[in-house]
């Protein structure tokens, strides 16, 4: 009778690491841990039925599912620790704070928008002579069949003349 699942979970980064496994040496396996997590508090087992669904249903396959949404990860990275400036350090005078507002974008954009609009144009332009060559294609297709038939009961014609001839 094969052994009872057990699901576990270990953190990766802003994820959680969940595998569906019979032991936590089968799991440590799963995640390729050659360090013992379960021993150091980083790996658990899990018992709550929402966490255990997808990992029961893919054995052995370790599911990464996000912990939290953005925001919640951003602030759990904690403060931001602002770089030091010549304010900071002694003997350096410190700089006057910028008053002028950020560069503006609205050329970038524009000529953005204009990209995109030409490259739409460009696109249909291309549609354009592509339908226009198939049509010339299915033109030049018809014409040589016809001259083809043409060409094919002259020379019928000619054979039964020159065999005619002939004998």
């Amino acid at each position: 009778m094969p052994r009872k699942l057990k699901v576990f979970r270990t953190p990766t980064g802003f994820h959680d690491a969940y595998v569906a496994a019979p032991s936590r040496k089968a799991a440590l396996a799963a995640w390729g841990s050659d360090a013992d997590l379960f021993a150091r508090g980083v790996a658990e087992e899990v018992n709550d039925p929402m966490l255990m669904a997808e990992p029961l249903a893919r054995p052995g396959e370790v599911i990464r599912l996000s912990r939290g949404d953005l925001p919640a990860q951003l602030k759990a990275l904690g403060p931001r620790r602002r770089k030091a400036t010549r304010a900071d350090k002694p003997g350096k005078p410190a700089r006057k704070a910028q008053s002028k507002p950020p560069p503006s974008r609205e050329k970038v954009a524009a000529a953005e928008a204009a990209l995109a609009d030409a490259r739409g144009r460009h696109d249909r332009e291309i549609r354009a002579i592509e339908a226009q060559l198939q049509a010339l294609r299915a033109q030049h297709d018809k014409e040589t069949d016809r001259l083809t038939r043409a060409r094919d009961r002259a020379l019928g014609a000619y054979r039964a003349a020159l065999a005619k001839w002939s004998s």
